[in-house]
């Protein structure tokens, strides 16, 4: 059986807005809805974005 992994776009962290050295959040397109996903390792999203990150398949960009 073929794996399918979810198609992931345009990862950003994103911060609080307060302190802008923390990073909170990944904005990212999954399957096409945009989502802001937690730095929670529990989570299956944030998961799957550090698997395609140590893969190679995608990056994460810096927050402004």
């Amino acid at each position: 059986m073929a794996e399918h992994k979810m198609v992931i776009k345009n990862a950003k962290y994103t911060t609080d807005g307060i302190d802008t050295d923390i990073n909170v959040n990944i904005k990212a397109t999954i399957a096409g809805v945009e989502m802001f996903v937690p730095l929670d390792t529990a989570n299956r999203h944030y998961a799957e974005i550090l698997k395609q990150v140590a893969d190679g398949d995608i990056t994460i960009e810096e927050a402004n």
